[in-house]
This record gives C-alpha cells, sequence and structure tokens, in this order.
C-alpha cells in the first residue's frame, strides 16, 4: 500500500475535537484568509485528493507526463456518479480526505467502483477504509451528507445508517466489497473474512466503526474572520447538537460511530467553486 503513504498537503485544521461522550466528534474546518472564508482553497484541496478518492491503488503511479491524465480519469469516473447533478461528491471527497489525514485509514473499495450490471451506482456506503490500531485492522464504513442545512444533514445521515445495517444490505454488500479487496493490504485474510457471506455480522460490527461526515452551512463559519477561541467553541457548540442528535437516535447501542463536522461558509458557493475546476477536467 506504498502509494496511500503520499497524502495532499494539510489543509483543514482541527478546531474541535470532543471524546467525552459517544460519538467522538471532530470538527474540521478550512480556515479564513483575509477575514474570508477559505471557500476557493477547500475546492483546490478536494481536486488534490481527487485521485486518492476515485482511483484503485494500482492505477496511483503518476509521474511528470501522465498527472493530467490521471486527474482526467478521476473527473471522468466522479461525471458518471448517479451523485454528479446534486454535487454529493463534494462530502464524499471531504470525508475522505479527513478519514485519510486525521485517522491514517486506507482506502480498500473506491466507492465509484460499485457498479450494477446496468453499469449504475449501486446504493452502499460512501467510503470503505481501514485502519491499523497496532495488529487490529478496523473496518471503516462511512456515510457523508453535503447540505446547506445542518439538522437536515444529520436527519439523513441517520436514516441512511439504519438502511446501511440492515441486515439484508450488509450481506449484500460484504458480497459486493469482497472481491474487491487487495490482496496486499495487510491483514488480507483476517479483513475478506469479515466480509465472507459466513461470517456473522456480530464480528463485523465488534471490527468496524461507521464515520458520519457532516458537510453543512454554518452560521459560526459564516460571520467569523478567523479561527480563535470564540470560533472553535461554537463550533464545539455546533458539533455538539450533531453528536446529541446521533446519541438521541438509539444507534451508538448497536455500532460504533465517528462524527466528522465540516462547517462551511455557503455550501453552494463550495458546489460552485468544486464543479467548476471539476469541468476543466473533462471534455
Amino acid at each position: 500500500m506504498s502509494y496511500y503513504h503520499a497524502k495532499p498537503k494539510r489543509l483543514l485544521t482541527e478546531v474541535s475535537l470532543q471524546d467525552a461522550n459517544a460519538p467522538l466528534t471532530g470538527g474540521y474546518c478550512a480556515g479564513f484568509e483575509l477575514k474570508a472564508w477559505r471557500c476557493n482553497q477547500l475546492a483546490d484541496h478536494f481536486i488534490e485528493w481527487l485521485a486518492d478518492y476515485a482511483l484503485k491503488e494500482d492505477e496511483l503511479s503518476v509521474d511528470h507526463v501522465n498527472m493530467y491524465v490521471k486527474l482526467r480519469q478521476a473527473a471522468a469516473r466522479i461525471y458518471k456518479s448517479e451523485k454528479y447533478k446534486k454535487r454529493g461528491e463534494v462530502g464524499e471527497i471531504a470525508l475522505h480526505a479527513i478519514c485519510r489525514e486525521f485517522f491514517s485509514t486506507i482506502p480498500i473499495s473506491p466507492r465509484v467502483f460499485y457498479l450494477t450490471s446496468s453499469n449504475e451506482v449501486v446504493k452502499s456506503f460512501d467510503l470503505v477504509h481501514v485502519r491499523y490500531i497496532g495488529d487490529n485492522p478496523e473496518l471503516w464504513l462511512g456515510e457523508a451528507k453535503f447540505f446547506e442545512d445542518r439538522g437536515k444533514a444529520v436527519a439523513a445521515a441517520i436514516k441512511s445508517v439504519r438502511e446501511h445495517i440492515d441486515q439484508g444490505f450488509l450481506q449484500n454488500e460484504k458480497l459486493i466489497l469482497g472481491p474487491q479487496i487487495s490482496r496486499n493490504i495487510p491483514h488480507y485474510q483476517e479483513i475478506r473474512d469479515l466480509l465472507s457471506s459466513e461470517s456473522s455480522l456480530d464480528s463485523l460490527f465488534s471490527s468496524a466503526v461507521f464515520p458520519i461526515c457532516i458537510a453543512a452551512d454554518s452560521d459560526v463559519t459564516s460571520a467569523a474572520h478567523a479561527i480563535d477561541d470564540s470560533y472553535r467553541e461554537g463550533i464545539r457548540e455546533e458539533a455538539a447538537a450533531l453528536a446529541q442528535a446521533i446519541e438521541d437516535s438509539g444507534l451508538l447501542t448497536a455500532i460504533r460511530i465517528v462524527l466528522i463536522y465540516l462547517p462551511l461558509g455557503s455550501k453552494s458557493q463550495l458546489a460552485d467553486a468544486f464543479d467548476l475546476r471539476l469541468k476543466g477536467l473533462n471534455p
């Protein structure tokens, strides 16, 4: 997995991390420049993560003669996504980037490869990574929501996760994911066994983490000009409200959740900025 050691230079700042109560909750911000939220810089950063998000490990060999081709290849796959018109993949890339950067996860099955026989993207987790804690692999099965309204975003995420952990859905998901796992990853057989049809879902739940990313408009971010103590406290309060919604849902009695909050100055502005850059990579 040598290609995954390389990552884009960090842009996001961890402005809030709460682990006293479940779920573990982190807030990550793009920061400010000249007293304005760094929207364009965040869009650029997500483009930098594009290949890592959309390409398989054996496709990540890049040099000075093929880097543009690789970016176009990654962009083309996103344009084929069912979420393209809604720009939902911005949330997925945010989830991917934050898990890779702050939690040191490794992709084991790119979202864009979950295809049906009719070549349509199937309903699935937005992220499938592995994280190594000592000698123990953790599966990270994630859900991302890119909304203007934070409350609607977390409600939609809770609904999606409920559907994902349904027995029938997860058994089908294991059949899709299992054959895609690279034999090059550490503890391949242990991970493959967890995703086998013979393995109990109880074993999967005990070794899996379900990160939920809420990328949504923030009242605090839209009014701020810098990351200071007041800003950090405001983001902490917004993130705590999202965490409370998850706690109230009862999901924590069944699974382990990590809540990732990406406060935005403007969701629509970020969607437009990302779309402009993505279109530049397509004919």
